[in-house]
């Protein structure tokens, strides 16, 4: 058993995660609710992805960085994870620390229950996802084309579904915002008690960081890390390629629906 404590991205609570190996596929518990992957009901209309009883009563808000983890290293059995609060705790701003806080736990990777069946394309509002079956057996692709408008920032980042290039190269990524975006959220209440290490902010004449230097592509790498967490939701990274153009976690999940429902996309087993 291993535990990680903080304080959540949006609403500053104390929060605490907890991992226990344990048989049977992977399980979250909150707030009195216990779900697999396949019980959630997926929400990514605030800035994050929330998840949702399937009678509605309990969310729980920002797992993305948390399925990020488990997607990056194929964990889809073996674990029970608990968290205490209203959400997972921002710890590193990316997913670093939840990789290595699951690693000594000894987990056996599995393989993807979603495949790419065949090459189609989901346009959801501006954002577009391109999917492709893969050219091998379980192979995971998975890139991103982001456009700030900001000549600072790089605009695409690839991962091939590696789990130790992800936690060397996608995983410290942290979370980011611009500064009309973090003085919006500063004035609802929202993103407070969060450590200057962990987030980036971008205003108009600086970039603004502490800890580990700021990369022009490390945005892009953000934006692949919250893609790969939400496609965890859905039980991907998929088998096969998913080019993401613009996306959010909203039209994340929104084109994973649409995937399945349409035969681009099929769950080869329960979650």
């Amino acid at each position: 058993m291993t535990t990680l404590s903080g304080r959540g991205l949006h609403r500053g609570a104390p929060a605490r995660v907890r991992f226990t190996r344990a048989p049977g596929a992977v399980r979250l518990r909150w707030g009195g609710a216990e779900a697999r992957l396949a019980e959630l009901v997926l929400d990514g209309a605030s800035r994050s992805t929330s998840a949702t009883t399937r009678d509605g009563r309990i969310a729980i808000g920002t797992v993305e960085h948390l399925f990020a983890a488990l997607g990056s290293m194929s964990i889809r059995d073996g674990v029970v994870i608990d968290v205490d609060g209203p959400e997972p705790p921002l710890l590193d701003g990316g997913a670093a620390a939840f990789i290595d806080a699951l690693a000594p736990l000894g987990l056996d990777p599995s393989p993807p229950p979603l495949t790419v069946l065949r090459a189609g394309t989901i346009d959801v509002g501006d954002s577009r996802y391109e999917v492709r079956p893969p050219e091998r057996p379980g192979e995971v692709r998975v890139e991103v084309e982001v456009d700030f408008d900001d000549p600072r920032l790089e605009r695409h980042a690839r991962w091939s579904g590696d789990a130790a290039d992800f936690r060397a190269r996608i995983a410290p990524a942290r979370t980011f915002g611009f500064e009309r975006e973090v003085e919006e959220l500063m004035a609802r209440g929202l993103a407070n008690h969060v450590a200057r290490e962990s987030v980036v902010v971008i205003a108009r004449d600086a970039i603004l960081s502490a800890g580990d230097p700021f990369r022009a592509d490390e945005p892009a790498r953000h934006k692949l890390l919250d893609l790969v967490g939400d496609l965890y939701a859905h039980g991907g990274p998929p088998s096969g390629t998913v080019r993401a153009t613009r996306p959010g976690h909203a039209a994340t999940h929104e084109a994973m629906r649409r995937g399945l429902a349409d035969g681009l996309l099929m769950l080869t087993r329960t979650r």
